[in-house]
């Protein structure tokens, strides 16, 4: 009796080891972000992100920043772009970039299972010094759910 309840648990531990095994590769392989060329994205989305990515960054030049509405961002980035915090980011990206002169789209990766469409922009500035990049997130209602600049350090040869 003893060792047929030793041979239940055994086959049992197999199994359950077995089945947990298969859904973490079909979860990892759900997981893939992948990169997406721009002509398969819709061009509301291509849009969006470039218009508020550029407005933000065109306030550093104006000093006048008009708010995200609730059909452009969520909650959360309307809560956090606040004219104060701009204003900060923009003095720091002024002193260090010079003025902001245009965007130019690198890559547009997309989340399968968030559904969300992650847009990677090259900033031009005038000064050449130092570079940086705009990372917009676009969900799948068309709202922008992140937005933020990131300095690049360059490559040494």
């Amino acid at each position: 009796m003893r060792n047929l309840v030793y041979l239940f648990a055994i086959i049992t531990l197999l199994i359950s080891c077995k089945s947990k095994k298969k859904t973490d590769e079909a979860f990892k392989e759900e997981m893939k972000i992948v990169l997406v060329k721009p002509n398969e994205v819709e061009n509301i989305k291509i849009n969006r992100a470039y218009d508020l990515g550029k407005r933000l960054l065109e306030t550093c030049n104006t000093s006048t920043f008009k708010v995200f509405s609730k059909d452009e961002a969520t909650e959360k980035v309307i809560a956090n772009a606040t004219p104060e915090k701009i204003a900060t980011t923009c003095k720091k990206i002024n002193l260090r970039n010079g003025k902001f002169l245009s965007l130019d789209l690198i890559d547009i990766k997309f989340n399968p299972i968030s559904e969300e469409y992650y847009f990677r922009y090259n900033i031009q500035f005038e000064k050449k010094l130092f570079k940086r990049e705009l990372f917009v997130t676009i969900n799948k209602e068309n709202k922008v759910a992140a937005i933020s600049t990131k300095e690049v350090k360059t490559k040494p040869l």
